[in-house]
């Protein structure tokens, strides 16, 4: 099997899609696409039926654009079609954001985080915040009580902001996804929820 180009007006929608596209993800998918071009080809069946890339070619046709890459296969069973389409939607969604990696790679970009999928801003807070905590970490011991509410505070405020932009699409558990630095752990023998950050130079929990 290999990558062939196809007109979008021969490529069909199917009847049923287990993906529902929001307007937002259409926007981002735009945005990738003019900053990378089209980074994955449409998967479609013998009759040019859409098993994946759904949300790509509505933003493809959105754009203006007359073809598109695509993987065609002709010989997939009705079952192994509907078992591909569950799958593709599904198997993105498990993995999560390695934020050690995603932290050391927003500063290494220096600024320039204009970057499909997440919101330019929360990222700017991100790279900030995390600047901040670090450095009042290494002051643990000697911070006054203000100063200890500060990053508390600081805290809480992130936590607000990141979940829908910190899960893939937004589909998971949002408390799942904040910073690498606040992280939540529930009491084994009780439902009360602790927050705590945790140190990036030695990995030591520091209870809020």
């Amino acid at each position: 099997m290999k990558v062939i180009s196809m007109k979008l007006a021969d490529l069909k929608r199917p009847e049923r899609n287990v993906r529902i596209h929001t307007e937002k993800q259409l926007q981002e998918f735009e945005r990738s696409v003019e900053m990378f071009g089209q980074i994955r080809p449409i998967v479609v069946d013998e009759n040019n039926v859409i098993l994946a890339g759904n949300g790509l070619y509505d933003t493809l046709l959105k754009m203006g654009r007359k073809t598109a890459d695509v993987y065609k296969y002709e010989n997939l069973t009705e079952n192994q079609k509907k078992k591909l389409m569950i799958a593709d939607n599904k198997i993105f969604t498990l993995g999560i954001e390695n934020l050690d990696t995603l932290n050391a790679f927003l500063e290494d970009l220096q600024g320039d985080l204009d970057i499909p999928g997440y919101d330019e801003d929360i990222l700017r807070q991100m790279v900030s915040d995390a600047e901040d905590v670090t450095g009042k970490i290494a002051e643990y011991g000697v911070l006054d009580p203000d100063e200890i509410q500060g990053i508390r505070d600081s805290a809480a405020k992130r936590a607000e902001m990141l979940p829908t932009q910190m899960s893939g699409t937004s589909e998971e558990n949002p408390n799942t996804v904040t910073s690498e630095l606040i992280q939540a752990e529930q009491d084994e023998e009780t439902t009360e929820i602790k927050k705590f950050l945790i140190c990036p130079k030695c990995g030591e929990k520091i209870w809020l």
